[in-house]
C-alpha cells in the first residue's frame, strides 16, 4: 500500500485534486478522462460498478478507518495523507468525510444501446444546476429509471458535485449524450412525455397515460422548462397539478414526481 506523506501542495501529483476543472477531468486523455469521488460510500458504489481508482486524497486517520476496505483492495493505488488543515489548504475545503479519489472514465454507451431493451427513461434537455443532475439520478436509481439521455448542452453527471448529492447513482444508471433524444425513443417504440406548462397540458395522473409499456418523460432546463421545438416532437404533454399558486417544481421534484408516477 503505497502511502505518500504530502510535503508540499505543488506536488505534481496532486494535481488533479488541487488544480483541474471539471472540463479539464472530463476531457478524454487517450481513451479516458478522469472524476472525482468524494466520500467511502461514494467510492465503494463507482468500484462495484466496475470504475478503476487512480489515486486518493486521505485524511490520515481514515487510512485505518472508513477508507481502510477501499485501500486493502487496491494495493497499488497511491495514496496521499495528510492532516485535515493541510488537506483543506490543498483542495481549498472541507474534505467530505476526509476521502478523495480520482478515478478513470469509461466510454460513453451508445444512446440507443441503453435504451434498446429498456422501459422507463428519463430525457434532460439543458439541464445544467449540478445539484439538479444529482437528485435526478439518486430519483432515477430509487425509482426504477432504466436509462438517462442527456442533451449535450446539459451538466456533465459525473461533475464532483452532481457524484456527491446523487449518492453515486449517476454510477449505477446507464446514460448518454444524445442530440436528437426524443426522435431515437420515438424509433425504438417509446412513448415520449413532455412535462411542460401549456394550455393543453394533461394531468400527469390522466387515465389515458397509464399502461403505457416504453415510456420516457422529458425534463427540461431550470427557470424556462422545455423548448418548444422538443415539445413539438413528444407524443402528450403533461403537468403535475399544482396548488397555492405555484406554477411548477424545482425540475428535481418534478423528476422523482414522474419516474414515481409511471413506475413499472
Amino acid at each position: 500500500m503505497p502511502v505518500i506523506e504530502i510535503q508540499h501542495k505543488e506536488d505534481e501529483a496532486l494535481k488533479v485534486f488541487t488544480s483541474l476543472t471539471e472540463h479539464q477531468l472530463g476531457v478524454k486523455t487517450g481513451d479516458e478522462g478522469l472524476f472525482i469521488a468524494e466520500s467511502p460510500k461514494v467510492i465503494t458504489t463507482a468500484l462495484e460498478q466496475g470504475y478503476e481508482p487512480v489515486s486518493m486524497l486521505c485524511e490520515r486517520k481514515h487510512i485505518s478507518g472508513d477508507a481502510a476496505s477501499i485501500i486493502q483492495s487496491n494495493p497499488d493505488m497511491p495514496v496521499y495523507t495528510g492532516e485535515r488543515e493541510i488537506l483543506k489548504d490543498i483542495t481549498g475545503y472541507k474534505l467530505t468525510r476526509g476521502v478523495l479519489c480520482a478515478m478513470k472514465r469509461k466510454v460513453l454507451p451508445e444512446a440507443s444501446s441503453i435504451c434498446s431493451d429498456a422501459r422507463r427513461v428519463g430525457v434532460l434537455e439543458t439541464v445544467c444546476d449540478t445539484t439538479n443532475i444529482g437528485s435526478i439520478f439518486r430519483s432515477a436509481a430509487a425509482l426504477g429509471i432504466d436509462a438517462i439521455l442527456l442533451t449535450p448542452d446539459s451538466c456533465d453527471p459525473f461533475n464532483r458535485r452532481s457524484i456527491r448529492v446523487s449518492m453515486g447513482s449517476v454510477f449505477k444508471i446507464p446514460w448518454a449524450f444524445s442530440e436528437n433524444p426524443v426522435e431515437l425513443l420515438r424509433s425504438l417504440g417509446f412513448v415520449t412525455l413532455a412535462l411542460a406548462l401549456k394550455e393543453d397540458s394533461i394531468p400527469i395522473d390522466s387515465p389515458q397515460l397509464k399502461g403505457m409499456d416504453k415510456l420516457a418523460m422529458v425534463l427540461g432546463a431550470e427557470g424556462y422548462g422545455l423548448t418548444d421545438h422538443i415539445i413539438s416532437l413528444c407524443d402528450y404533454k403533461v403537468v403535475i397539478p399544482m396548488h397555492h399558486g405555484v406554477d411548477s417544481l424545482n425540475v428535481g421534484s418534478a423528476a422523482a414526481i414522474a419516474f414515481w408516477q409511471f413506475r413499472i
